[in-house]
């Protein structure tokens, strides 16, 4: 596990190791040997020997003016690209040590390899002007480009702003941060590398975890155990549309619980009679002691919007004691009923929105959500004392005290179901006794690897949620074969 840090955190931990005696000449000394050294590596994977920096007037645009001078103090064929009218004191200083070829616009020939230097963690703006026709120039260069720290553009919440440089690589300086992560940033960034500098902060972050930490969730297994020993998760379904349920329930089949119970209503019992053999199927009209004797319940995939499910919902938070998973329809519900029926509950929430679903629980817009997941999915964890995942291409996951960025994922799971099959699987896991944010974070690695792994094998248009469900199997496989190399 490592942990991603926001922009703010990270300009806390330089504010925090200059006071403690570092000069920024000498944290931007070490970016800018991190940074040559990169950029000395891409010129040699490419065979080709030349490289323009592209500077900024800030100290992102220094770190720039120090691999340029390195470089060309090594003997190689560096230039600086610089349209800046102001520059800090650090970056000035930069500047005036480098005595390479200097740049004022964009030049005709083509450079091997571009660094982008014009912005680091401070940008809170649409770039535009000189500073939009740079980032433009970059992107239409042809060359491989690096960013420095962040690709300039990139906002905090990891939203690309208009314009902004998609990098193949990003050596990013200290800690990697949670721009680089989220939404836009993982398209924007690249392959991602971590510069240590000698800064990093002291707390705070979000965890990523990785294939050690979710391997620990699937340990061998006694062989004195029996189904009883791993739980039982109930899905229960409504009759909208039914398929969602399926799914569900076929991914929950595949998590390692020892039952995968299925309650459908009386019109879905005839097509639901044998569709999933291994799964328990029962009638389902009214809560009873042997749904509220399910380790963990989940619903909504499917059911619809309803005032009977808010009743039912309303029911389970006060008399069910497990672990209880509203998706879909349910929190749909819930945000056209009343979001206060979830504070007072006897059991564990969790639940699992879209940014779409969590706008309409919070109130927020889509765009307010994704400009700040962390922040929006911590608050709603802490009031309602519940774990969130809302989910995207790298969903967060919150529990209102810790924060995980999921970082696994691929775009075959942009198709209908695939939440469906998360729901299922994560109901599972809980079922089988991982506490609810680990669980989530578990289930939400495995459909990312699953994803991952529909990807290579069927290809990013055809495979569909059956495939990913198929796929779960391969997925905490390949956990044990990465933490075995």
């Amino acid at each position: 596990m490592y942990y991603a840090y926001a922009n703010e955190e990270m300009e806390r931990a330089d504010a925090a190791a200059i006071s403690d005696g570092t000069p920024v000449s000498e944290l931007m000394e070490r970016a800018g040997s991190a940074l040559a050294q990169k950029a000395s590596a891409a010129m040699r994977a490419l065979g080709v020997g030349d490289v323009l920096f592209v500077c900024g007037g800030g100290n992102n645009g220094g770190d720039g003016f120090v691999a340029a001078r390195i470089l060309a103090d090594a003997g190689e064929e560096v230039a600086v690209l610089c349209m800046a009218g102001r520059f800090s004191k650090a970056c000035a200083a930069a500047r005036d040590r480098y005595k390479g070829e200097l740049l004022g616009r964009p030049p005709r020939r083509r450079y091997a390899v571009v660094v982008d230097c014009l912005f680091g963690t401070g940008l809170a703006r649409p770039v535009g002007g000189e500073e939009a026709a740079l980032v433009q120039w970059i992107n239409a260069c042809g060359a491989h480009v690096i960013a420095c720290d962040l690709p300039s553009g990139l906002s905090d919440g990891g939203i690309a702003l208009p314009v902004c440089v998609h990098a193949d690589e990003t050596l990013t300086m200290g800690a990697v941060k949670q721009a680089l992560i989220l939404s836009d940033g993982a398209d924007a960034a690249g392959s991602i590398e971590v510069a240590d500098i000698g800064i990093r902060p002291s707390c705070g972050g979000a965890e990523i975890w990785e294939d050690a930490d979710v391997a620990a969730y699937f340990t061998g297994r006694r062989s004195n155990t029996h189904k009883g020993t791993y739980g039982a998760a109930c899905i229960l379904a409504g009759g909208a549309l039914s398929g969602a349920a399926f799914l569900a329930a076929g991914a929950c089949l595949r998590s390692g619980a020892g039952y995968t119970k299925l309650c459908v209503s009386d019109e879905m019992y005839p097509y639901a009679a044998g569709k999933l053999p291994a799964a328990v199927l029962k009638r389902y009209q009214a809560i009873d002691g042997d749904i509220l004797a399910a380790d963990c319940i989940a619903l909504g995939m499917g059911s619809g919007v309803s005032e009977r499910l808010y009743v039912h919902i309303a029911e389970l938070l006060t008399t069910y004691t497990g672990t209880l998973l509203l998706d879909a329809d349910a929190l749909n519900t819930v945000s056209t009923y009343g979001t206060e029926v979830l504070k007072d509950k006897s059991c564990k929430l969790i639940v699992t929105p879209h940014p779409k679903e969590f706008a309409r629980l919070t109130g927020c817009s889509v765009g307010e959500i994704m400009r700040d997941p962390i922040g929006a999915a911590g608050r709603f964890a802490a009031d309602y004392g519940a774990v969130v995942v809302l989910k995207n291409n790298r969903s967060v996951i919150s529990d209102g005290a810790r924060v995980a960025i999921n970082p696994t994922g691929s775009p075959a799971l942009a198709k209908g179901g695939s939440g469906d099959a998360l729901s299922g699987f994560l109901a599972g896991t809980c079922a089988r006794g991982v506490p609810p944010f680990e669980a989530a974070c578990v289930a939400s690695y495995l459909l990312g690897r699953a994803g991952e792994l529909a990807a290579e094998q069927i290809g990013e248009y055809a495979a569909d949620a059956t495939d990913i469900i198929a796929l779960f199997a391969q997925a905490i496989r390949s956990l044990k074969q990465e933490t075995e190399k």
